[in-house]
């Protein structure tokens, strides 16, 4: 019985990278399950995502799902392959900075149209072939700079990490004007036995008169500037010492942690240099 394989991670695989087939005309089928599940995220949320409610919305019973896919988990895998089929375009002029940035937007928009992509957490989700190729594009946009591996890995983990954590906000949101009926700016306009209290702290005063909550800046686009802004930074950083080299083996020289000149790539490297001046 497929429901007994919902814990099993090599069946999610085999699922998410098997070869796609034709799709029958009429029946149920893995596509059509996936799709109504997207429809159904897009409308309640991931947490109005049930198999119940996709078997509804399809036409068919519950148990009929379960042929196609063992488990609401695997469900949710299938569906964020399913969104990530859409890549971005790379710009043709800017560099690193705007290949990045062009991809950190498209996973905002995908956002904006599919909230739950960010409610979707956990380390343990297993990645189908469009969530794979899709974070091998984002690697690829620091493909020429002078950044360590770990640190083109660390950089596209933080640029993601950004952009979930702004979509929550949405989803929140959402969430909130859903159950209640109002409109977040309603309900934060009808706040006048709260506002009436902050005249006494200073500060918050101050920017209130001085205007800047009456043109806020955009969250998503300030947060990702000043992130890009941080991490040109450290590729400038990284190409001042992309030409120092190890005057023993001629291998690329990293920064010492101390801050100060290094002249060997390796403790290695300079052992065999002092040897050599020894018989010297």
């Amino acid at each position: 019985m497929a429901r007994g394989r919902a814990d099993d991670p090599d069946h999610g695989v085999e699922l998410l990278w098997r070869a796609g087939g034709r799709e029958p005309r009429q029946g149920l089928s893995l596509p059509r399950v996936v799709r109504a599940a997207v429809e159904l995220a897009d409308d309640e949320g991931l947490a109005g995502l049930s198999m119940r409610k996709v078997a509804d919305r399809l036409g068919f019973t519950t148990m009929s799902l379960y042929r196609h896919v063992p488990g609401r988990g695997q469900l949710v895998d299938l569906m964020l392959d399913e969104v990530l089929g859409e890549h971005p375009r790379a710009p043709e002029t800017g560099g690193w900075r705007a290949r990045l940035e062009a991809v950190a937007r498209h996973a905002w928009e995908l956002r904006k149209r599919h909230p739950w992509l960010a409610e979707v957490r956990g380390s343990r989700h297993v990645p189908g072939p469009n969530a794979v190729a899709h974070y091998d594009y984002m690697l690829s946009t620091l493909a020429g700079t002078a950044l360590r591996p770990s640190e083109v890995i660390a950089v596209v983990g933080m640029v993601g990490r950004f952009v979930d954590a702004e979509a929550l906000v949405l989803v929140e949101t959402r969430r909130e004007e859903r159950r209640s009926g109002v409109s977040e700016e309603e309900w934060w306009g009808s706040r006048d036995s709260l506002f009436e209290r902050l005249d006494r702290y200073p500060m918050l005063s101050h920017l209130w008169t001085a205007g800047g909550w009456d043109q806020p800046e955009d969250s998503f686009d300030f947060g990702l500037r000043r992130l890009l802004d941080g991490i040109e930074v450290l590729v400038r950083q990284r190409d001042e010492i992309r030409d120092e080299i190890c005057t023993e083996c001629g291998g690329p020289l990293e920064p010492a942690p101390s801050g100060r000149p290094r002249v060997y790539c390796s403790r290695a490297c300079q052992q065999r240099a002092y040897r050599k001046r020894r018989k010297g």
